[in-house]
């Protein structure tokens, strides 16, 4: 027995030497030895004879998806007004006033079967759907085709989950326990620019060890356009992951509510050493007290960018959702940046209401990677005249089009919430003033 202790023992020592000497130094110090560029050549070379294969078996079936419009119902792009009088036209209309046919009962119909098979919002809170197969059964289910195809997709099944998966969890475990450690060391340094480089330091080391544990690529663009100190970045969110892809290449200040459990650890270590915005469940209702907590953070140009998700939750990376005005209610200098996955070796998209946190995470550190884009974009600054709502429009179109999302003005808290009554009232008015008539309007 002793003797299996020893070599179960030596085994881990050279498990974590490896871990240690391989990947963990040269993610401390921002280099790579290679090891992950040669697995993603070998992953890409993969999937796309994968592709091929498949193409090959099903040639006499469209395999491809043009898009996401090419559904049941093809939606009609014009007007209420204009697609009721479509209908209408075998109808002479009434010389003076309003006026209502039966007909009308098939426009909302229609509009009422196209929201229940395919709407804009309840769409973007599932996994985006994949032109092909990326041997992963969580995106299509497991069909034989060929005998090597299916020796690729149990070979497969093994180095994700008894390889892979062991690995990244070691290092997200590494790279945790060294954020809450070194973050705690560094707080007991009085303040000082030593403190300030070492926290930030610290937080970069650690974010790059776990973004090395999800077997992350990632491109950054534009980094000249990076967010600096006194302003407010502001991306499209996907994921929790996108905290780790961000902080890969520089520090931000979190904002955020209150945890406990694992995370609240980590956040009392965190703000420590650095001045990160958490505020209790009471004090997040108040938008009053977050408006003045984030100007006073702003105000002051050493400290590090505030970093924010405006959609208030995780959208399917197909696009991006109406962005709350908070952020842009502060007079400070916006910095967007947009992310863009690619879902062939992973899907990165969290949905909450389906998969706790632990259970999306073990998903993600057993997918083939985490490939993505980021794009920093230039400065932007509120106008002459234009309110919070229309800039945070302006922000989020230009996010939309930079990362090639779809742009959307929907609140991203309908995943959960109805629909407010205003939207239907401002339906339902349109609809009266078409029947009833412009005359008894202006005389009201």
């Amino acid at each position: 027995m002793e003797d299996l202790w020893a070599v179960v023992l030596f085994g881990l020592k050279i498990w974590l030497f490896l871990i240690i000497s391989l990947i963990m130094v040269p993610a401390m110090f921002g280099f790579s030895l290679g090891i992950s560029e040669t697995y993603m050549t070998l992953l890409v070379r993969t999937l796309e004879w994968a592709t091929l294969n498949i193409q090959k078996a099903k040639a006499d079936e469209q395999t491809l998806k043009t898009s996401v419009t090419n559904g049941l119902i093809q939606r009609g792009a014009g007007s209420m007004e204009k697609e009721l009088g479509e209908l209408r036209r075998s109808r002479p209309k009434p010389p003076v006033g309003g006026d209502f046919t039966l007909s009308d009962c098939f426009y909302f119909s229609r509009k009422g079967i196209e929201s229940i098979v395919e709407d804009e919002v309840t769409q973007r809170f599932s996994s985006e759907e994949l032109v092909s197969w990326n041997l992963l059964t969580r995106t299509n289910d497991f069909q034989f085709i060929s005998l090597k195809l299916t020796l690729v997709y149990g070979l497969g099944i093994f180095v994700r989950y008894c390889i892979l998966a062991p690995l990244r969890i070691t290092l997200a475990i590494i790279g945790l326990t060294w954020l809450v450690i070194g973050t705690s060391a560094v707080g007991f340094l009085p303040n000082s620019s030593i403190k300030y480089w070492l926290s930030e330091w610290v937080h970069v080391m650690c974010y790059r060890i776990c973004a090395r544990g999800l077997s992350a690529a990632i491109r950054y663009h534009n980094r000249e356009n990076k967010p600096k100190k006194g302003g407010i970045c502001v991306a499209n969110h996907t994921s929790p992951i996108d905290i780790v892809i961000l902080c890969n290449d520089g520090c931000y200040a979190m904002v955020g509510q209150v945890h406990g459990g694992l995370m609240g650890i980590v956040q009392r270590a965190m703000v420590r050493s650095c001045p990160h915005v958490w505020f209790e469940r009471a004090e997040m209702k108040d938008r009053h007290l977050v408006t003045k907590r984030l100007k006073d953070h702003v105000s002051d140009k050493t400290k590090l960018p505030i970093l924010i998700f405006p959609e208030g939750t995780c959208v399917n990376n197909t696009s991006v959702m109406m962005f709350k005005k908070g952020s842009f209610e502060i007079g400070a200098t916006i910095y967007p940046v947009a992310i863009k996955y690619d879902p062939k070796f992973g899907d990165a998209f969290w949905n909450s209401s389906k998969y706790s946190m632990v259970s999306y995470l073990l998903r993600m550190m057993t997918s083939w990677a985490l490939v993505c884009n980021v794009w920093y974009l230039p400065a932007m600054h509120q106008q002459e005249g234009e309110d919070a709502v229309q800039f945070a429009n302006r922000v989020k179109s230009a996010i939309a089009h930079q990362g090639g999302l779809v742009d959307l003005q929907w609140d991203g808290g309908l995943k959960r919430a109805r629909v407010k009554e205003t939207f239907r009232e401002q339906q339902q008015k349109k609809y009266s003033s078409m029947v009833v008539g412009d005359e008894s309007s202006n005389s009201d």
